[in-house]
């Protein structure tokens, strides 16, 4: 009866919150034990009294303040200095420059958002089709969910109770490589395609693109530096950006303005409290859950499946990869961890940080896969381009997506190498 209730108010589009919440309450009302009515509101609180999701809203106000104070165009023109005069020259600074905002925004959509309105008119303007240059940048856009700063890497880390900044350290290494083999199927349709070379720039150009981009570099120094050297939490480094942000665009660049700060802060409050609003249900569910034993039911019918961590692994994949398709990204991370991740650990003896990063990246596919793919309705929207023709262009980078993908399942060290070593 809970799980069709469940299904029934998400097919009727309640948000996921609500869902998951009524969820909850139908099932404590079908046990009967209506006493678990007294530690409701403690557990709705409860799922959000961690610090860590503090860096969810202020990971959003430094995006803000970045495409706000201009910081996200010097970044563009400081990639393309590095690929001047190269063949399909733009589309490679499409990458590098997502790569650098991946460092920054910590979100799919707002990434793509962002750099769809840069981007695409540019690489239409150079010769360009503009599917291709929409899909480039939405391919992009799934670099930053893994590379750090990740929302989903926070919420993850809150629900697993990990610390958030050794998550953000295991996303280094397989962001990198979805980085690189976003290059290499850049490179190997360029071979196919006859892509227009980006033009040279001259070396006083280049060298004044370097100069007024290097203070936008500041910020993911400060973000991925403070974690990785141990000064700062990512909490601590989050809201130091936000400061970054504010000087660079207010006092350097001299676009920030503050009579727009109101609309910014609104859109920041607006976002991440829909977010953390989630992340409440989520535990109210998840406390739910536990009180009726399903982790452990599911456990005891995977591993009658199977007693190979691998084997679980792909199957867990398989099930996201479906789940991705029709729920959001957080949604689903919020709905599946507190199951899936007893299970991994206990069961089956999976490193949490390396069954993080694998579950992110699967659900992150999601955003670009119908019939939901927010993330590719956005780039759709944003290039002014049907989703089928979005969709078509994505496939070469969502099959490397998906081979990156199978070999951190099969090579756990890509993922907690670097963690271990520092």
């Amino acid at each position: 009866m809970i799980l069709a209730l469940f299904i029934i108010l998400l097919l009727i589009g309640l948000p996921i919150a609500i869902v998951v919440m009524t969820t909850a309450i139908g099932y404590i009302l079908n046990s009967g034990n209506f006493g678990l009515f007294d530690s409701l509101p403690q557990q709705l609180f409860g799922g959000i009294e961690s610090y860590g999701l503090l860096a969810i809203p202020l990971f959003m106000l430094a995006g803000e303040f970045m495409n706000e104070g201009g910081l996200t165009k010097r970044l563009v023109a400081m990639a393309s200095v590095f690929v001047s005069g190269f063949k399909g020259g733009l589309a490679y600074v499409n990458l590098i420059a997502n790569m650098m905002m991946a460092s920054i925004m910590g979100s799919a959509v707002a990434q793509i958002a962002v750099m769809s309105n840069v981007m695409v008119p540019e690489m239409e303007k150079k010769g360009y089709d503009r599917a291709y240059a929409g899909a480039l940048t939405a391919a992009g856009g799934l670099m930053s969910p893994i590379i750090p700063p990740s929302m989903l890497f926070v919420i993850y880390g809150v629900l697993a109770q990990i610390p958030i900044g050794d998550m953000f350290i295991a996303g280094v290494v397989p962001g990198l490589m979805m980085g690189t083999g976003f290059i290499l199927v850049v490179a190997l349709l360029g071979l196919k395609y006859n892509y227009p070379k980006s033009a040279k720039i001259t070396l006083s150009e280049a060298r004044s693109d370097l100069l007024m981009g290097l203070p936008s570099l500041i910020i993911p120094v400060v973000i991925i530096g403070g974690i990785l050297l141990g000064i700062a939490t990512p909490t601590e480094s989050a809201s130091i950006a936000v400061v970054a942000a504010l000087v660079i665009g207010k006092y350097v660049y001299k676009e920030l303005q503050f009579k727009n700060f109101g609309s910014l802060l609104f859109n920041t409050a607006l976002n991440s409290s829909a977010v953390i609003f989630m992340v409440a249900g989520a535990n109210l569910l998840g406390w739910a859950l536990i009180f009726e034993q399903l982790p452990q039911t599911v456990a005891a019918w995977l591993a009658a499946l199977s007693d190979d961590p691998l084997v679980f692994l792909l199957l867990v994949n398989l099930a996201l990869l479906l789940v991705g398709m029709v729920i959001d990204g957080i949604a689903a991370l919020v709905m599946v961890v507190p199951i899936l991740l007893p299970i991994a650990v206990n069961v089956y003896g999976i490193d949490p940080y390396h069954f993080g990063v694998i579950v992110c990246l699967n659900l992150v596919l999601g955003l670009l896969t119908p019939p939901v793919g927010s993330g590719l309705f956005v780039a759709a929207s944003m290039s002014r381009v049907p989703p089928t023709a979005i969709f078509k262009a994505l496939l070469p980078f969502l099959a490397m997506s998906m081979f990156i993908l199978l070999l951190l399942i099969w090579q756990p060290w890509l993922v907690t190498g670097l963690q271990k070593a520092l």
